[in-house]
């Protein structure tokens, strides 16, 4: 299996909306918390490794270009 980084969603903003409220009203500890319990769960879902490495990886990228675009303006 391929990760699949189109848009799997008919609404993708009522999906991000889900995640966002999910966090509504939590502590940064609790949303943390939630975030990680949320990976493992998808994660399991998936139940292919390479197809999660490919995930984690390419989170990890986005992350890092990011932060970097980040640098760049406040320069």
């Amino acid at each position: 299996m391929a990760l699949s980084t189109a848009s799997n969603f008919a609404r993708p903003d009522d999906a991000f909306r889900a995640v966002v409220e999910a966090h509504r009203g939590l502590s940064d500890e609790q949303s943390a918390d939630l975030d990680a319990a949320l990976v493992l769960v998808l994660a399991n879902h998936i139940g292919d490794l390479g197809v999660l490495n490919e995930a984690i990886a390419l989170a990890k990228r986005r992350m890092l270009d990011a932060g970097q675009q980040q640098q760049q303006q406040q320069q």
